[in-house]
């Protein structure tokens, strides 16, 4: 029977974690033709005008909210490693000011691996920073072309070393399934990232995200070499053997990290916690009066500036979350971790009693197990998250992408 240890330990961690603030930065160096994030090339940018604009909504969010405990920031895009330090140290400024920033709290920039942004990471620390996710997405020079990234595998690597000089906490992204890439080559290239000993590793699968370049050209037949189900499905479980053998826990669908190094903001969104959503396109879930909305900025820059400087608010969007989507949602969520999804807490937010006929047939296919009033997918349940989670929710459902909340 599959093992889960420490599921009590990893309920309890950060358990007073409720709010977090999400920072979207939307501007990039190049548009890569996968990616499917509200994103624009990075021209002429007034770097003072946005510093104002995020410090304006800042103000504004928190007049509303009241003053919060806030346990993560998380500077996302996008490529924030583009921002000057001296903006995110502004920013970071405002958040303190508006609301109850913890003295331990996590503070993430996403990063590109070229070596003029590596060379910020010290500034950026100095800014405040104290966790950097490392966007390298392969570590084969051929890999990278084929993605369009504009870094090699050499400046990845200098990017972790550059990181981890200034950062203890360091996560590094690898996308697997790619085009013409094979098992035995992807278990090399993890084999290689785990033996640089970065304390969290994110893992992910290529997916082909409608409205980008690689739709368009699987559309024409033009994207050759796609890996074929089993093929990922070896790749899925060389990540779980060798990430296990390094002392990594899947704690996640597609993050495994040392422990004490979980994302703690990305935390937010699996337990459906609360957090702000800030900058174009950004989505946010915030608790007011007892009730719970789901937010999102409207995804153009220039409106969302102009809205801003007009307003102090770029919120596009305010839906009220009726009790069933609220309890969906963390049913959706909170089965892409290890530690599941407690019964209980579902229940309470508005979830329909499951059958537990329809439990023990999904113990009984070894798809989840329960323990300690949670019900929690397996290895392999993970492998077919949307069979599982559309049956517990007792309808066909699309399993959602995480990282697309703010896109």
């Amino acid at each position: 029977m599959p093992r889960f240890p420490g599921l009590a330990w990893m309920a309890e961690i950060w358990s007073e974690d409720r709010f977090g603030i999400y920072i979207h930065w939307p501007f990039c160096q190049s548009i890569c033709p996968y990616c499917a994030f509200n994103r624009r090339l990075h021209e002429a940018v007034d770097d003072n005008a946005w510093r104002d604009a995020y410090i304006d909504q800042i103000a504004s969010s928190f007049s509303e909210l009241g003053r919060r405990k806030c346990a993560s920031v998380y500077f996302g895009g996008g490529t924030p490693s583009l921002m000057p330090p001296q903006t995110v140290e502004s920013i970071i400024e405002a958040v303190s000011g508006a609301c109850d920033l913890a003295p331990d709290a996590e503070i993430t920039l996403e990063a590109n691996p070229t070596s003029s942004e590596a060379r910020k990471f010290r500034d950026f620390r100095l800014a405040g920073v104290n966790r950097v996710s490392i966007g390298m997405q392969s570590l084969s020079d051929a890999g990278l072309a084929a993605l369009g990234r504009t870094h090699d595998a050499a400046q990845a690597r200098f990017a972790h070393d550059a990181a981890r000089a200034v950062f203890e906490n360091v996560s590094v992204d690898l996308m697997f399934g790619r085009q013409r890439q094979t098992p035995a080559q992807w278990e090399l290239e993890l084999q290689q990232a785990l033996g640089w000993g970065a304390p969290h590793m994110s893992l992910y699968q290529l997916t082909i995200e409608p409205d980008t370049a690689f739709a368009r050209r699987l559309e024409r037949q033009r994207l050759p070499g796609i890996p074929d189900e089993d093929s990922l499905a070896d790749m899925h479980r060389i990540a779980d053997a060798l990430c296990a053998d390094a002392g990594y826990r899947h704690y996640e669908v597609s993050n495994f990290c040392r422990p004490g190094f979980e994302a703690r903001h990305n935390l937010l969104y699996w337990r459906s916690r609360d957090w702000l959503g800030l900058g174009p396109g950004a989505h946010g879930r915030i608790e007011l009066d007892g009730s719970r909305f789901a937010t999102l900025a409207t995804s153009s820059t220039t409106e969302w500036l102009a809205l801003v400087q007009a307003t102090g608010c770029g919120e596009q969007e305010r839906r009220f979350l009726e009790s069933e989507e609220v309890a969906l949602e963390y049913l959706l969520m909170s089965l892409r971790l290890e530690e599941g999804m407690s019964h209980g807490r579902y229940l309470s937010l508005g979830g329909h009693r499951i059958d537990p006929r329809l439990i023990a047939e999904l113990v009984e296919d070894g798809l989840v197990l329960c323990r300690e009033g949670r019900i929690c997918a397996t290895s392999h349940g993970r492998m077919l998250l949307n069979t599982v989670v559309g049956l517990l929710a007792n309808r066909q459902t699309a399993f959602p992408n995480v990282d697309g909340l703010n896109p």
